[in-house]
C-alpha cells in the first residue's frame, strides 16, 4: 500500500482534532475564566532508505541520508494560561485576580486538595458561606471555608483579599482573607469542567498546593479586584483564522487519499 495514503490519514485525524479544540475554544467564548487551547503537530518517525556516508581520507565526499516522512502526529495539546478581559460587573462577590494565581474551591471539608479556578461568580447562601455557582465553598488562606459571621450587615473586598465587615453597631473589621494559589506551571493542571483545574505532579513540585493571599509580592500572586470579572481568553480572530487553515489542510489531505487510490487502480489495471 502505498505510504502516501497513510500520511493523508495521520493528517487527516490531526486537522480533525485541531477542528474539535477550536469548537471547543469557540463554545466558550463567553465562558468566565476559560482557557482556550491549541493543537501543536509533530511527524512521525522517517523511514530511512539508505544511511548516510561519511566523507574518506581518499577525497570521497559524504553522501546524506535518503528518509520518506510517515506522516503527522498530535505533538500537544496546549491550555493557554494568558489572562482574559476585564468585565466590570460592580457585584461586590465578584472577584478577578488582576495577575498570577486561582481561587480555591472545594465540595466538602473531606476534600483534601481543592480545586482551582479563574472564575470568580462567587455567591453568599443563606448559612453566610461564600460559594461559587455550583455550592462549592471558597476557601481562605488557612485552607478553611469562608463564612461570614452573624452580625455582619454588609461587607467589601480588598486588593489582597480581605473581606472588610461592617458590623450591625456599624463599626468595620477586617475578616478572614480569600486564598489564592499560585501554580509553577499552569499547563500542568488538568481541566475537569466546571471552570475547575484539577491539581496534578506536572503543575507544583509533587502535587503540592498550599493557599497564600492575593497581591503577594513574595508568593507571585495578583490583586483580586472587587466587582469584576474574568472574560474568557479565546480570540474569535484567531480561531476563524485557524479553522480556514485546518478546513484547508483536511481537505488537502483527503486530496492525498483519492490520488493515492487513483494510483492504486492504476496498477490494479495494469493486468486485464
Amino acid at each position: 500500500m502505498l505510504r502516501s495514503m497513510y500520511s493523508g490519514v495521520s493528517g487527516m485525524r490531526g486537522f480533525q482534532t485541531k477542528l474539535d479544540v477550536i469548537g471547543n475554544n469557540i463554545a466558550n467564548v463567553n465562558t468566565i475564566g476559560f482557557k482556550s487551547g491549541r493543537v501543536m503537530f509533530k511527524d512521525i518517525m522517517s523511514q530511512t532508505v539508505s544511511g548516510v556516508t561519511a566523507p574518506n581520507d581518499d577525497g570521497q565526499g559524504g553522501v546524506n541520508a535518503k528518509q520518506i516522512g510517515l506522516g503527522v502526529s498530535i505533538g500537544s495539546i496546549d491550555t493557554l494560561h494568558l489572562a482574559g478581559s476585564a468585565m466590570t460587573t460592580n457585584n461586590p462577590t465578584d472577584l478577578r485576580i488582576d495577575g498570577d494565581g486561582y481561587f480555591l474551591v472545594r465540595l466538602s471539608e473531606d476534600q483534601e486538595t481543592p480545586f482551582l479556578t479563574r472564575a470568580g461568580d462567587f455567591h453568599v447562601d443563606a448559612a453566610r458561606n461564600l460559594l461559587t455557582s455550583d455550592g462549592m465553598h471558597v476557601l481562605s488562606s488557612e485552607g478553611e471555608n469562608i463564612q461570614l459571621a452573624e452580625e455582619v450587615t454588609a461587607f467589601s473586598i480588598s486588593s489582597d483579599g480581605t473581606i472588610i465587615q461592617t458590623m450591625a453597631d456599624g463599626t468595620t473589621e477586617p475578616g478572614v482573607l480569600i486564598g489564592v494559589a499560585k501554580i509553577t506551571n499552569p499547563q500542568g493542571l488538568e481541566k475537569i469542567g466546571g471552570n475547575l483545574f484539577r491539581m496534578t505532579l506536572n503543575a507544583n513540585a509533587d502535587g503540592e498546593l498550599v493557599p497564600t493571599t492575593a497581591n503577594n509580592t513574595e508568593a507571585g500572586t495578583g490583586a483580586i479586584v472587587a466587582g469584576q470579572l474574568e472574560m474568557s481568553n479565546v480570540d474569535l480572530t484567531g480561531e476563524f483564522t485557524e479553522m480556514i487553515v485546518s478546513q484547508r489542510g483536511f481537505q488537502a489531505n483527503s486530496r492525498i487519499i483519492t490520488t493515492s487510490d487513483e494510483i492504486l487502480q492504476e496498477v490494479v489495471n495494469l493486468k486485464r
